[in-house]
């Protein structure tokens, strides 16, 4: 299996640290607001890629946080608190505004069919463990503290940049931008481990004791604390969106790697954006859609699932409605296949190893999710029998997420079939005006007749 490693920049052979056994954080919302389509698509990637890894005979410990503390409105240590920022507008406290949109998340993920993590870790519940990744930095002498904050110290890692490939100047002093500038920074880049509960965050809502002074920690301290207590310290892949690797998943990597001595992660994945007609997806202008807006303008969210399976995970996609309406008929078409099928389905179903091989050899390519999506309508155009499609297709649906083994053929009125089977005879006699007539009152009551070699299939023509 080749994986694109967004440290290397190039494919690799992946290689699980335990055989059969794979540890998988991936980077979850902050939960002070509705996450839109855009980070539904994030945490769909996420979800197809486990599913892969399963389908390939993976043991996978999937580990998604929610970030309820801690995140600021710019990645870079500065603004406003996220969570601050939605009890504001809310009017409720910081756990009634996490729980609330944390169900929200959960909810829009369950509708989309994305498989529910094996641990969904809150920030605010690792604080002991991030305290204590502070006092290791701070002995290791890669800590430092000012008035303002404790700082890990950038120009103390070796190879800082291997991940985001940027170039610092380390000769440039650490003024930060905006309202909380620290005038006693070292370094620009140097990155906040805790917040003290001073100057512009003096009315902090959420803070906790240290012996350092009472805050709250820095936003990239908390996916190291909880990685690293729930798979161990070095693990096989955290993805995220790209827009984490020049900033988050860099600092990850320089604290965790000082604390533990080790490699952090073996294999860095990263989606790309969701582009909204060709544009960024903005609040502010509109476009930041959520599932709730999609199911208004009368979409089921497994049509943006399939949506999202047309697109490599390392492509942007570009969203129109009309690019939606056209998944929605695609999974349609789809599903009528299914129901047809279904009609002549016996049993002992057997999977067609050539397709599977096929399919295997898609996602091992990177996790080539549309490659396999166009796959699976190949079985469904080929010449294998109704029983050999639907194993093979329902095989494949372990990594598509469409629930299709749920889909169930029409159930035909008696009515209905008592007419088609007076034209079944009405065609033996070869009385066709007669075979015409039913047809027409077949057509009229919804339903679509198609004939076969001495026989016939029906359908609604609804579908």
């Amino acid at each position: 299996m080749q994986i694109y490693n967004t440290l290397t920049r190039k494919l690799e052979e992946f290689k699980s640290i335990e055989p059969g056994k794979i540890r998988f954080y991936h980077c979850g919302p902050t939960v002070y607001w509705v996450q839109h389509i855009g980070n539904l698509r994030g945490m769909t990637c996420a979800d197809l890629i486990r599913r892969s890894l399963q389908y390939l005979g993976y043991s996978v410990k999937f580990v998604r946080n929610y970030t309820d503390v801690g995140h600021l409105t710019s990645d870079a240590d500065e603004g406003e608190d996220k969570m601050e920022k939605g009890v504001k507008r809310e009017g409720l406290s910081p756990e009634a505004v996490a729980n609330k949109y944390i169900k929200i998340f959960d909810d829009d993920c369950a509708e989309i069919n994305i498989l529910p993590p094996d641990f969904k870790p809150r920030a605010t519940e690792y604080i002991p463990q991030m305290l204590k990744f502070i006092q290791i930095l701070t002995d290791k002498g890669y800590a430092y503290q000012t008035e303002k904050a404790i700082y890990y110290d950038i120009s103390k890692f070796k190879n800082y940049n291997q991940l985001n490939h940027q170039k610092i100047d380390f000769n440039k002093q650490g003024l930060g931008k905006g309202e909380i500038s620290d005038d006693q920074k070292k370094h620009a880049s140097d990155f906040v481990l805790w917040f003290f509960k001073t100057g512009v965050h003096k009315n902090a809502l959420q803070t906790w004791d240290s012996h350092w002074g009472k805050g709250f920690p820095g936003w990239h301290l908390e996916c190291s604390a909880m990685s690293k207590e729930l798979l161990g310290e070095t693990i096989d892949i955290h993805m995220g969106g790209i827009e984490h690797i020049a900033v988050h998943h860099t600092n990850e990597i320089a604290q965790t790697e000082t604390v533990t001595g080790k490699k952090f992660v073996n294999y860095w994945l990263h989606n790309e954006h969701l582009k909204i007609d060709s544009k960024k997806m903005a609040k502010s202008e509109g476009t930041g859609f959520t599932l709730a807006q999609v199911k208004e303008k009368g979409f089921d969210p497994l049509d943006l699932r399939y949506f999202f399976l047309t697109s490599h995970y390392r492509s942007q996609q570009n969203f129109t409605w009309q690019a939606l309406s056209d998944a929605r008929q695609a999974r349609l078409n789809l599903i009528t296949k299914i129901k047809e099928l279904r009609q002549n389905e016996e049993k002992n179903n057997v999977i067609d190893q050539s397709f599977k091989n096929k399919f295997i050899q898609a996602i091992e390519a990177d996790f080539n999710i549309p490659l396999a999506l166009a796959i699976t309508w190949e079985v469904l155009k080929s010449d294998l029998t109704a029983n050999q499609k639907l194993a093979t297709i329902f095989d494949f649906d372990r990594v598509l997420g469409l629930n299709l083994t749920e889909v169930k053929a029409d159930v035909i009125p008696e009515e209905i079939i008592q007419l088609a089977e007076k034209r079944l005879i009405a065609k033996k006699n070869r009385d066709f005006s007669t075979a015409d007539n039913l047809r027409k009152q077949i057509k009229e009551k919804g339903y679509f007749i198609e004939d076969r070699l001495n026989t016939y299939s029906l359908k609604k023509t609804d579908n």
